[in-house]
């Protein structure tokens, strides 16, 4: 088997004016990934996604990567992400290179997964898992005027026994938001916040300390990504653990994070991290130092489905017949028909938990006169 051609294909879905939603940065209509098709002399295609736009990948790809792949046996996956950062060099670390990467990585593991009959979560060296625990990611801020209980209310409603919510815009709305939430999760629900990067040291310590007796199992992107002082300052500051990891890029970055103790969960993104090479190589450096790892997902359903693969095979280190922390799957709860449509079928998270798909590769099967609806370039 090789490749004989790589496509990439931007797709998005704009919400309506008035219902726009995101977190304590502002305001987003958009929902916009890039989808690679890889395709093989076989016949087999495979799927992966760049978390980024499509006007920035499909030059990144036909400049860095095209010539490499093309013509390339899928079996060798796993060199692409050494070679993104050697040649060409310096470029590796860059956002839209490791999302190029990601995209087409993932895909090669689709294709690998088809090839030898198995799921990429087994050839990743995960033991067999059927399930997953998902939680809801839930209570974004929104443009049009919205009781702040009702997406808690719909997640509970769902089955969720774990949310996260966003907070971030001060110390006051953080604990009214916590605590609406805490209130209607109940007591023995897991409860994350996420505040995108929007506080100074001072000001995610002063909300930690805040929130703190609402039993919060982690607080997200507390600071900017590259403010890793910070991170520091706050970690010094606070016993709420923290967790990073969406807008960190490759293995080199994410030592960093973990070598520094700087979180205490790691949060890869499998759309832009380098794919599930970059990922399992993560997931590696992160265990040896013994830090959780919870991947972040914001991404379509293939970006989804990569990301429960890769999360089933995450050991559960230093964890044996008791698993107190089990693994977690976000799963956002927005409106996204990237997420809910392109898929034949889609991933249901009613009840708490989502399924593994146990078929070759992604597990998945791409509708794609869906794709074709909501594709950005036609």
């Amino acid at each position: 088997m090789h490749v004989t051609d790589i496509e990439v294909i931007p797709i998005s879905h704009r919400l309506p004016d008035g219902q726009g939603l995101g977190d304590a940065r502002g305001f987003g209509h958009d929902r916009a990934t890039t989808l690679i098709r890889v395709d093989t002399d076989t016949g087999e295609v495979g799927w992966g996604e760049a978390f980024a736009p499509g006007s920035v990948i499909a030059p990144v790809v036909d400049e860095f990567f095209r010539d490499d792949v093309v013509g390339m046996d899928p079996f060798d996956v796993r060199r692409l992400a050494e070679e993104s950062y050697t040649d060409p060099y310096h470029f590796g670390g860059s956002v839209f290179v490791q999302s190029a990467l990601s995209g087409i990585d993932v895909a090669l593991w689709d294709l690998v997964g088809k090839a030898t009959g198995k799921p990429v979560h087994r050839l990743l060296g995960g033991t067999p898992r059927e399930t997953l625990t998902a939680y809801a990611s839930t209570m974004y801020f929104t443009e049009a005027d919205r009781d702040i209980a009702a997406p808690i209310r719909d997640a509970v409603d769902e089955g969720f026994s774990a949310a996260k919510i966003k907070i971030g815009t001060g110390t006051d709305s953080d604990v009214e938001r916590v605590r609406t939430a805490r209130q209607l999760l109940g007591d023995d629900a897991r409860l994350m916040v996420d505040i995108n990067g929007n506080y100074r040291p001072r000001q995610a310590i002063r909300t930690a300390k805040a929130i703190e007796e609402f039993d919060i199992t982690w607080m997200e992107e507390p600071v900017p990504p590259e403010n890793l002082s910070g991170y520091r300052e706050v970690k010094r500051g606070v016993d709420v653990p923290l967790a990073a990891g969406e807008a960190h890029y490759g293995r080199f970055e994410f030592k960093r994070l973990v070598d520094d103790r700087t979180v205490d969960v790691a949060q890869p993104n499998l759309g832009r991290c380098g794919g599930l090479s970059e990922a399992s190589r993560i997931a590696d450096l992160a265990s040896t130092e013994n830090v959780a790892v919870r991947p972040h997902v914001w991404n379509s359903a293939v970006g989804l489905a990569a990301a429960v693969q890769f999360a089933a095979s995450v050991s559960d280190y230093p964890h044996t017949r008791h698993v107190p922390d089990p693994m977690l799957v976000e799963f956002d709860r927005s409106e996204n028909p990237l997420r809910d449509e392109i898929l034949k079928s889609p991933f249901d998270p009613t009840g708490g938990e989502v399924d593994v798909p146990q078929a070759p590769g992604l597990g998945v099967e791409i509708d794609e006169d869906a794709v074709e609806r909501y594709r950005a370039d036609n």
